[in-house]
């Protein structure tokens, strides 16, 4: 990068010239100060006027041809982005915009985008966003107008999803469609049929959607599979009415069609334009990057046989010129510098000039020699003392010089040369979080520097700590800083002199070079390798005695492009001498001036796309996709030049093959500094050709650069290793896809240059990433349409799509310390999630196109094959049953009663005093509590009651609406004594009562319930305002109050004829929001307390704690049921009462020496977060949970494993065992399969794979393994209960390493749904089915969750082998995608760990997109920053692209009192448009 400076200080030196600079940013910086948002706006016309304003004095007027990037436009040859030019002046201007300049190009864009719109438009939907983000999103003062608030835009939608005139004004034009090539297949299919073929293909796939949503709303169709059968998800036909009750987000009925489906939201219009857009065909997808075969995911990369291939010959390595031998060179840069020093100290040596061209400050060769000595002798004798120095010759100093000082920086620089040490010029930080600067800090600090030379101004500008001292840097080393001005320093005494020495293999001096990645290194050269240079530069550009060279370049930096223009001429256009350089290897190549004004420069017009496949085809400048290059001249003198393939072996390329540039030089860099592996890949190349010999014995180095040597030994540069992107096996360049995002409308929406371009590994290949910064004064619709533009414009001229597309509020992005975008800065805040954009559009539907084959779906085998199949593979088929309940004697005396009224009965006769029940309140004091005998009474008084008062009749059907405790128990035993079934029902939230007493009364009316029964509190919540506006409350049930019961008790019980009829009524909503209610016959209810008896060891002595909600599955038969059946004391604790006081549960457990507790995910997460930080006070408060033998958690879905561990570790301390935390697991046709007893083995984790999961198949691998999933044993099957695994679509046994649906054999099995339709045909599929092979006999019942079994090596009490049930996910919530079945709660785990905002997510699928729903917890700023990252971790993860990203507020998934997510209630809220959601992103 100082190699500028270095070169025409040797050519100074040796020639006496003298050197004019700019001052106060010069020329470049002008770039910035128009670029930059700070500078205020200028239009094209002010800035080209204002430009060759400032530097009219150094243009004569002569018109013609040439590259200098500072002449006005109209008067320069046009240069498409890629051309050699605007590539060597990228860090010498702070500012990007002129390089990208070129009206060829911005012809072709704009023709592209004309093509793209004779296509025909199409309405695209625009991401909604909150009112709020809109406004905060802006600079300063603007106000968008209305129509780009969120609501207000989705407003335009119609009912019917038919754009307004404001909508269809903005529509996208078919920017999926291509420009160059005819309609294609879908990119998500990969069929690799012809393009005629897959167009057919992707026509009839498009005509059958259109068929199916004109005639039938009940099936969406399938755009992500090859198929054009859409699959209907099996679900009960009487779900109609009972399916779901009432969403949180209102009334659904009002949204939906019979059958179901929400038809007419703005938000389902949106959807549907969506569904359009991804139908139209796209460009044919790539060969699989890869295919699933269960064992590995290979990478199978297939190039497509027609795109150009290099068919040149081999090329050969070029010679420079001989560099000539002048015998009065000077032997070294010193030698030079005391030559002109003394010779002719009053000659000007450097001029520093302000903009206006007027001179401030001479500096003479005098001047400088003489300063340059002062310096070197205080840095070796003034700084330490004198038996310690603290610099020695060798050693490395920093350099840090503003860029409005080139005098300063040239003294210091020679300075350390005479006292030979190592100088290290770096940029001036301006703040301790410069972008960047903590990569120098680590380049400074292996380089072991520990002093950093300085200006005066510099040092005073640099930030200070209140004591006045120079702070740290972050990442730096402590430096002591150093000014190097004449009146801060010694006179070195009359005998001191420097030693001078000829020019060595010693380091002169290190560069830093920033990576791709960010890093920074340190390239050293030697000085012998300096003055080569110099003497080859000072040949090629035929420099003589006193001639004045014009630098517009940062002096401390890189080449760029002005390298000598010799003013004495005038500035003619021959005069231009483009050159290449890289840090590595300086001047790489450099045209040389001419005499011959008539001879034009090399000029190539090529194929953009042939670039792409890396070859050389030569175009004509019609075309749109076009690049034009000019030469940077000829290989230097005294240099060879190879161009090797850019892979890793370096192999020539061919005539016609693009690659990397390598010089084999004296005068290049000589490695990066203390990094021998990578000083040997790039310094130490040995080329090879096509047979494996090498072209030379001495080593080459790789200069960074792309491009070929054309005819007659011109080097030609194309782009750079760094901007390289290579996208499906295709090259683009990063400067490129800038230009073409810069010509889409210049200056009107984007600053200029402020636009970053890289790309981010995703799926196994690089996607292409543009973020740029836009102007405050951009409404939303602007946005919106520049950015489909500028995809059309990319997809037009590159052939490539553009993953995501990013805007960000202006003067936003990290700078560099010149004022340029901090490319890797920018990609690190993408990729972490802190770039805060604007606006987002991602479009992975149309980049990727590498996703695995959908799986296709066999055609299925015979039962009877897959029997034999697994008898011969040695499978066993998965079935499993707990402990036998015949064999099993004990001294159950509630055995021999059939009824659970008897048992009470009998209870209170023998044991009447014995305390049933312990209600807790809140400061976990006793509220209330029940014997046998005073629940016997209260019983007998309530059945009393519904006699006289409710007048009912033996099965006539009561809803009992309370809230957890004691009256609930009693009422439902008062039901049993009158001989009425009972139904137990959550009552209304008095706070919430518009969206929670709809369920109530659905419950009700679908139950059938002749009377209800409640507390005097919540019979006056009935009947209140607030709840006749949410439901008609003419029409409920009689409500009876059980707080006024009646004195007499009922001259009779009711005992039932027979066993097998209805004892109570189980109502449960689903979570995929169907309301189902179960049958519970007296034998299935004595049957499942006495197995729960059995595996709990449950017993009158003792005590088990219960924190659950008791209205259905096993929390209602733990908290009503199992104490009167057992004898045992149950401690009620109800979970609301945990929000005002989360330490109750466990305090209760620790105070009543608890051996057994059952609670709900959802206390287990309030107790892990609320409890996290007090775990020393609590254990100061004594609490012990050492005494704890089982802690279940009751739930109807895969086990919470990070959840259930997370709480383990957290009271570890306070004495919890981790065996004892384990789950169970029930389901609506049998409330509780598995429950982890007292006795039997731990529960056991195993490893399995996603990617066989999808597959249905079960592989186990070992813990830590990419893509494995744990999953937790769902507990012990209980006593009475057998299970086999059967496939849901043939009814087949399967063997134990497939995934199936859990069929289920037990004598507490419900006896069926109870609805109001009464669906024979719904409950004998679900509760008697059979296998349709093997065992046909026995009858199970269908649980609707997917699992498999495995046998364990763990024994069980009767010394068999321990068979473990592992439960996947519920069939229903399963989401049919690309062939394969996923589950909800994979996706969402994945989703939640990718950024530290992201605190809940729920997915769905709508018409086949995938739905992602997350909750933020941060500020509205950055949700935007969350869909990119949403969008990468499920393509990555679960190879699925995701349709819609919705970023909601805390609290809005709705969740119901288990904690399982309500996902359907959530998307008829999301369709429905009643998610106040703060954005919305239609991923393309």
């Amino acid at each position: 990068m100082y190699c500028c400076f270095l070169e025409h200080t040797w050519v100074l030196l040796r020639f006496n010239v003298h050197y004019c600079f700019y001052y106060e940013f010069k020329v470049a910086f002008i770039h910035l100060n128009f670029s930059s948002p700070l500078a205020g706006d200028i239009t094209q016309k002010g800035y080209e006027k204002k430009r060759s304003k400032l530097i009219g004095a150094f243009l004569p007027q002569a018109p013609g041809k040439g590259m200098d990037p500072s002449v006005p436009h109209e008067r320069r040859t046009p240069v498409t982005p890629g051309s050699s030019s605007r590539y060597h002046r990228r860090r010498s201007s702070g500012s990007r915009d002129e390089r990208y300049r070129s009206d060829v190009h911005t012809e072709a864009v704009q023709a592209a985008l004309a093509k793209q719109k004779e296509r025909g438009k199409m309405a695209v939907p625009m991401p909604s966003k909150r009112r709020s983000l809109v406004v905060q999103s802006s600079m300063d003062a603007y106000t968008p107008p209305d129509t780009s608030s969120g609501s207000e835009g989705e407003g335009s939608m119609q009912g019917e999803g038919t754009p307004t005139s404001s909508q269809s004004s903005i529509n996208m034009e078919n920017w999926i469609s291509r420009a160059i090539h005819g309609s294609t297949t879908s990119s998500t299919t990969s069929s690799s049929s012809t393009q005629s073929g897959g167009s057919g293909a992707a026509s009839r796939l498009a005509d059958v959607m259109g068929q199916t949503h004109l005639e039938n709303h009940s099936a969406p169709p399938d755009v992500t599979s090859y198929t054009t059968d859409s699959i209907q998800v099996e679900r009960p036909q009487g779900s109609t009415t009972t399916s779901r009750s009432t969403p949180k987000y209102g009334n659904a009925e009002l949204m939906e069609t019979g059958d179901g489906v929400p038809v007419g939201g703005r938000v389902s219009a949106k959807i549907q334009q969506l569904v359009n857009t991804l139908k139209r065909p796209k460009r044919p997808p790539l060969r699989e990057f890869f295919v699933d075969d269960f064992e590995e995911l290979l990478e199978v990369q297939q190039p497509d046989p027609n795109q150009p291939k290099a068919e040149g010959a081999q090329m050969l390595a070029m010679r420079g010129e001989q560099l000539g031998v002048v015998t009065n060179w000077p032997l070294s840069l010193e030698a030079a510098l005391q030559r002109w020093g003394t010779i002719s100290p009053k000659a000007p040596c450097l001029t520093t000039m302000d903009t206006n061209g007027k001179p401030l400050y001479i500096l003479t060769y005098g001047k400088l020699w003489t300063r340059s000595i002062k310096v070197a002798y205080n840095i070796l004798h003034k700084l330490g003392s004198k038996q310690e120095p603290m610099l020695r010759p060798g050693d490395r100093v920093a350099l840090v010089f503003p860029n409005n000082d080139p005098a300063a920086f040239m003294v210091a620089f020679y300075g350390c040369l005479l006292a030979e040490v190592v100088p290290v010029p770096i940029e001036v930080p301006l703040t301790r979080k410069d972008a960047g600067s903590q990569q120098i800090g680590f380049l400074l600090g292996s380089c072991g520097v520990t002093v950093a030379l300085t200006s005066d101004a510099c040092h005073k500008g640099l930030p200070k700590s209140p004591t006045g001292e120079i702070p740290q840097f972050k990442g730096w080393p402590k430096l002591l800083w150093f000014v190097t001005e004449s009146k801060h320093l010694s006179k070195p005494p009359r005998d001191w002199f420097p030693h001078i020495k000829d020019a060595n293999n010693e380091t002169a001096y290190i560069e830093y070079k920033t990576c791709k990645d960010g890093s920074v290194l340190g390239v050293t050269v030697m000085r012998i390798a300096l003055l080569t240079h110099c003497q080859a530069l000072t040949q090629s550009c035929g420099y003589t005695e006193a001639e004045t060279i014009v630098n517009v370049l940062d002096f401390k930096k890189d080449v760029g492009l002005w390298h000598g223009i010799l003013t004495s001429k005038g500035l003619k256009p021959e005069v231009i001498c483009p050159c290449a350089s890289s840090p590595e290897a300086l001047t790489v190549a450099i045209r040389r001036p001419t005499d011959d004004s008539n001879q034009p420069p090399g000029r190539g017009v090529l194929s953009m796309q042939g670039l792409s496949h890396g070859v050389i085809r030569v175009d004509s400048e019609e075309k749109l996709s076009v690049l034009t290059l000019q030469d940077v001249g000829t290989v230097m003198p005294g240099a060879l030049m190879c161009v090797v393939k850019p892979d890793v072996v370096p192999q020539l390329c061919k005539t016609d093959e693009i690659g990397e540039l390598c010089v084999g030089s004296i005068a290049t860099g000589t490695s990066y500094y203390g990094l021998s592996g990578m000083t040997k890949n790039t310094f130490e190349v040995f080329p090879m050709n096509s047979v494996g010999a090498l072209i030379s014995e001495y080593p080459f180095t790789r200069t960074g650069l792309l491009g070929f040597v054309g005819p007659g030994g011109l080097c030609f540069i194309a782009g750079k290793m760094d901007g390289l992107m290579v996208v499906g096996g295709r090259r683009h360049n990063a400067d490129d896809i800038v230009a073409t995002a810069l010509a889409v409308e210049p200056m009107k929406f984007v600053y200029r240059g402020r636009i970053a371009v890289f790309s981010i590994s995703v799926l196994h290949d690089e996607r292409i990433v543009v973020v740029a910064e836009q102007r405050p004064d951009s409404t939303e619709e602007d946005s919106f349409q520049w950015m489909s533009r500028v995809l059309q414009a990319i997809d037009g001229i590159h052939q490539v799509g553009v993953y995501c597309l990013a805007l960000v509020p202006s003067n936003t992005l990290p700078k560099t310390p010149l004022g340029g975008i901090h490319l890797s800065e920018s990609k690190q805040l993408f990729l972490e999630g802190s770039l805060h954009p604007c606006n987002v559009l991602m479009c992975p539907h149309t980049c990727v196109t590498n996703l695995p084959k959908p799986r296709q779906k066999q055609p299925e085998i015979g039962p009877a094959s897959v029997m034999v199949g697994n008898l011969v593979s040695g499978k066993r088929i998965a079935q499993a049953s707990g402990r036998d309940l015949g064999q099993m004697e004990d001294n159950d005396q509630a055995r021999k009663f059939l009824f659970l009224s008897e048992v009470l009965q009998w209870r209170a006769q023998t044991t009447p005093d014995h305390v049933l029940y312990t209600l807790l309140n809140c400061r976990g004091t006793i509220a209330s509590s029940l014997t046998c005998v005073q629940l016997h009474k209260r019983a007998e008084k309530i059945a009393t009651m519904l006699a006289e008062r409710g007048h009912l009749q033996d099965g006539d059907h009561v809803a009992l609406v309370y809230p957890p405790g004691i009256d609930l128990i009693a009422a439902f035993y008062g039901c049993l004594y009158a001989g009425c079934v009972p139904i137990t029902v959550r009552p209304p939230h008095p706070q919430n009562i518009a969206t929670t007493l709809p369920t109530v009364k659905m419950i009700v009316e679908v139950s059938r319930s002749a009377c209800m029964m409640t507390t005097a509190v919540i019979c006056k919540l009935l009947r209140s305002k607030e709840a006749s506006a949410a439901v008609d409350v003419r029409s409920w049930p009689p409500v009876l109050d059980t707080d006024d019961l009646p004195k007499k008790k009922p001259p009779l019980l009711y005992k039932p004829s027979n066993p097998d009829t209805l004892a109570y009524l189980d109502f449960s909503v689903s979570t995929t929001g169907m309301l189902a209610g179960v049958k519970m016959s007296h034998t299935a209810t004595s049957a499942f307390c006495r197995s729960i008896k059995l595996q709990c060891e449950l017993y009158p002595s003792r005590e088990v704690a219960i924190c659950l909600d008791p209205y259905c599955g096993l929390g209602f038969v733990l908290w009503c049921l199992c104490s009167v059946y057992s004898g045992h004391q149950s401690i009620l604790i109800p979970p609301s009462e945990l929000e005002v006081n989360p330490a109750l549960w466990l305090l209760a457990v620790s105070q009543y020496k608890v051996r057994d507790t059952f609670c709900s995910y959802s206390v287990m997460e309030l107790c892990t977060k609320g409890l996290g930080l007090q775990t020393e006070s609590l254990k100061s408060r004594g609490l012990d949970l050492s005494r704890v033998r089982t802690c279940v958690v009751v739930a109807e879905e895969r086990p919470r494993i990070a959840l259930t561990q997370s709480f383990s570790k957290l009271f570890k301390d306070l004495g919890l065992h981790p065996r004892a935390v384990s789950t169970s697991f029930g389901c609506r046709v049998n409330l509780a399969v598995c429950l982890q007893g007292t006795s039997g083995p731990d529960p056991t984790t195993v490893y399995v794979d996603m990617r066989a999961l999808r597959h249905d198949r079960v592989r186990l691998v070992e813990r830590g393994s990419p893509h494995s999933l744990p999953l937790m044993e769902s507990g012990k099957i209980l006593p009475g209960v057998r299970i086999i695994i059967a496939n849901p679509e043939t009814k087949g046994p399967l063997g134990d390493s497939h995934l199936g649906e859990i069929w289920v054999c037990s004598g507490h099995n419900a006896s069926g749904y109870f609805t109001v339709y009464g669906d024979e045909a719904l409950q004998s599929d679900h509760f008697t089915s059979r296998l349709s092979f093997g065992d046909t006999q026995t009858i199970w019942a269908r649980t609707g969750y997917l699992g498999f079994l495995r046998r364990t090596e763990l024994t069980d009490a009767s010394g068999e082998r321990h068979d473990a049930l592992y439960v996947v996910g519920a069939l229903d919530e399963a989401m049919e995608l690309r062939g394969m079945r996923y589950h909800p709660i994979d996706i969402e785990t994945s989703v939640i760990r990718t950024h530290k905002s992201i605190t809940e997510c729920a997915v769905f699928t709508w018409t086949n997109l995938l739905v992602v729903v997350v909750e933020l917890d941060g500020s509205e700023q950055e949700a935007l920053d969350l869909v990119p990252l949403v969008t990468n971790v499920v393509l990555e993860e679960h190879y699925l692209i995701v349709g819609v990203v919705v970023v909601v507020d805390i609290g809005v998934i709705p969740i119901n009192s288990r904690g399982e997510k309500q996902r359907m209630h959530l998307r008829d809220g999301f369709l429905a448009d009643q998610l106040d959601p703060i954005y919305v992103a239609y991923n393309m």
